[in-house]
């Protein structure tokens, strides 16, 4: 249920509002824009609208019809920025964010760096904490590899985006990284999903490679409902009866999701094609399609690499795309973070 305050309500009526949802039982989480205050109440309790739309300075109680309460355009009309240390996404910049599948080494994630860098975008990935389909594929290197990508990103004035993949390694992964990572494999992982909605800090939550968008903003819900309001979605690729490429890249779930919800999306072309000829086509398309931003796999020696060679773009590869990205973003009305 959302309730909707007059214009200018003074804080008194807000709070005493609030008050009486909680006592009602339900949970209240606040949202201020412009002009009103939205107060989303969410429980199971029996409530009849009318008792509250007659409180001082309620304008309007909304039922939601959604499942998904706090992650609804009802809930908050105008789209969620999240900013990270100075970057915005979800606003009219374009933000890129780049680097390998895995952190191999102190020199292959430190060079890999300085290409983001030079490149143009504005934080670096890796992966400390692999999660693999075959159990003999490498796993990573654990926080080891944490402390050579963040060292790897202050040198390079870079934010830090790595996954975190279980209940155990939040405190560690949250001690390096400006933004924490959901995996596809994860998307429902709730038990996670319930702990990362504790943390103040921006989590990236992956599309499953089978969820539906009511699905992954379901996901969403639960580090809303948590507290955590620095959600930023992923349209990673999902699996369809198609073998050409490793997964299809919904592109259209990025429209559906900017109707429906407020939060912001990326798109990720490195793990939707699996194919590194197919990554510059589908990032472009992503852009004009409305993505907030992208998350692309580049190595500086991609034949080399441990984990995903083979959807990782060439260093000149990267350099070329962020110069196309600059054209599709301003054509859209946007520009490239």
């Amino acid at each position: 249920m959302i309730v909707v305050m007059q214009a200018h309500a003074p804080e008194s009526e807000v709070e005493a509002v609030i008050d009486r949802l909680t006592e009602l039982g339900f949970d209240v989480h606040r949202s201020t824009g412009v002009d009103h205050t939205v107060l989303g109440a969410v429980g199971r309790t029996p409530c009849d609208p009318r008792a509250l739309e007659i409180l001082p300075g309620v304008r309007q109680v909304v039922r939601v019809s959604e499942p998904y309460k706090l992650a609804s355009r009802t809930f908050r009309p105008q789209d969620t920025v999240i900013e990270v240390q100075g970057l915005k996404l979800g606003g009219p910049e374009v933000v890129v964010i780049a680097g390998p599948c895995s952190v191999e080494s102190p020199d292959q994630i430190q060079t890999a760096a300085k290409i983001v860098r030079q490149a143009g975008c504005r934080a670096l990935r890796g992966g400390a904490f692999k999660p693999r389909t075959s159990p003999y594929s490498f796993q990573g290197l654990g926080e080891e590899a944490l402390r050579w990508l963040r060292r790897a990103a202050d040198r390079e004035e870079l934010l830090v985006v790595t996954e975190v993949m279980d209940t155990s390694q939040i405190t560690t992964v949250a001690k390096y990284a400006d933004i924490l990572q959901v995996g596809a494999r994860n998307m429902q992982n709730y038990a996670l999903l319930k702990e990362l909605g504790k943390l103040n800090k921006p989590v990236l939550l992956k599309r499953g490679l089978a969820g539906t968008i009511e699905e992954l903003l379901m996901s969403a819900e639960y580090l809303l409902a948590g507290g955590n309001y620095q959600v930023i979605l992923c349209e990673r690729g999902i699996r369809t009866f198609e073998t050409a490429a490793r997964n299809t890249l919904d592109l259209c779930a990025i429209p559906i999701v900017h109707k429906l919800s407020h939060l912001p999306i990326l798109a990720d072309p490195s793990h939707g094609t699996g194919l590194r000829d197919k990554v510059a086509p589908m990032a472009r398309a992503a852009v004009a399609a409305g993505a907030d931003g992208l998350l692309i796999e580049v190595h500086p020696e991609p034949e080399k690499a441990v984990s995903d060679g083979v959807q990782s773009l060439l260093p000149e590869d990267l350099f070329a795309l962020m110069e196309q990205l600059k054209i599709i973003a301003t054509a859209v009305g946007r520009r490239l973070a």
